[in-house]
């Protein structure tokens, strides 16, 4: 191997280390699910999240989102122009944009999405909330999706239908805290129909029935989509099934915490226990072996844009990712040893329980 191409590769694999690391302290839900993904997908799939996930925190931050938005465009034609910034997020991204012809239509969505955030919107009805989920959610589903080989314009459509359930799920798990950030994503037109006045919600954000049953409402809908989106996944190769899988019972079970909690995410936050996931994750590979329904049905009329700008045929040099079942094998051995970590962990606490506090007699 010559120098520029060993540094070139040092320099490959401190972009993923630093991806993955966005990722395990950015979202649990997603880590959990992303351990499922074949090497060749994972690698990818770090480098497309480590890109969103900073993308969406340079909007979240107090100082002129505006511009921050402005920035991220810049950044976003450097590395199609493969001459990104000198971070490894950026030049890991546009690694895969190169590798995978990934159509710039749907980054590009994704920042419309962080735009329409930065300038305070909020949606006046559901159609609205649906929009916003196509640009922060789907559109990330969608470019999953040709990281998998996959350009199928059904499959492309169950992958925007899950995009918009899981920030369904994101919406009705944080009401509260986006009222408290000054926002509301539920649909304002909802709100008011049950009796609440969305701006007085947001001076004093109290949870109570009028609320409980728009966040109901709201999952409803996305239990619609998470039904929707089961056809999309068996087109998928199938060492990548596990994780899609996982990612659509992990956020899915959210929703049913917040139901359990009598759907109040104002002053409570529902969360998925390591051990649930685990459990989730061993259903996830046995639902990847069995055929998945069949469904025929056109992208929501929010999402069809990002169907729409996905070519069928990939462009030449783009890499094969075929998945085979042995894949799907290494994840069930996976399973096996997070779940010895879980036990181990366990163990640990139970000891740590059962040692005496320094202050109490031996």
């Amino acid at each position: 191997m010559s120098i520029p191409a060993f540094k070139q590769s040092l320099q490959m694999g401190w972009n993923e280390t630093a991806c993955r690391e966005l990722i395990r302290r950015g979202s649990k839900s997603f880590y959990a699910a992303s351990l499922l993904l074949p090497q060749r997908v994972r690698k990818p799939a770090y480098a497309l999240y480590a890109f969103c996930r900073l993308s969406d925190d340079a909007v979240d931050a107090k100082d002129a989102p505006a511009d921050a938005v402005a920035r991220l465009r810049e950044r976003l034609d450097l590395a199609y122009a493969d001459t990104p910034k000198a971070i490894p997020a950026d030049q890991a991204f546009a690694d895969m944009v190169k590798s995978y012809a990934m159509p710039k239509a749907l980054p590009e969505a994704l920042l419309e999405g962080l735009e329409w955030d930065s300038e305070g919107w909020g949606p006046e009805t559901f159609s609205d909330v649906c929009a916003y989920s196509a640009r922060v959610a789907s559109a990330v589903g969608a470019m999953m999706t040709v990281i998998m080989g996959v350009r199928d314009p059904g499959t492309l459509a169950r992958a925007c239908d899950l995009g918009v359930a899981m920030q369904l799920t994101n919406i009705a798990r944080d009401v509260g805290e986006d009222a408290r950030n000054g926002r509301i994503y539920l649909p304002r037109q909802w709100l008011r129909e049950a009796g609440v006045d969305p701006e007085a919600f947001l001076a004093n954000p109290v949870f109570d029935a009028r609320i409980a049953a728009c966040v109901e409402r709201l999952l409803g809908e996305a239990e619609s989509l998470y039904d929707r989106s089961l056809a999309g996944i068996g087109e998928l190769p199938a060492d990548c099934r596990p994780a899609i899988h996982a990612a659509r019972k992990i956020y899915r079970e959210i929703g049913r915490k917040l139901a359990q909690q009598g759907f109040n995410s104002v002053d409570q936050r529902a969360v998925v226990s390591k051990g649930r996931k685990l459990a989730l994750l061993g259903e996830a590979m046995k639902a990847a072996v069995w055929p998945a329904p069949t469904l025929v049905a056109p992208p929501l009329d929010e999402t069809r844009f990002l169907v729409e700008a996905v070519p069928s045929a990939p462009q030449p040099g783009t890499p094969s990712t075929s998945g085979d079942v042995k894949s799907v094998e290494r994840a069930f051995e996976l399973l096996e040893e997070l779940a010895k970590r879980e036990r181990a962990q366990q163990m640990a606490s139970r000891q740590a329980d059962r040692s005496p506090s320094p202050s109490q007699p031996v």
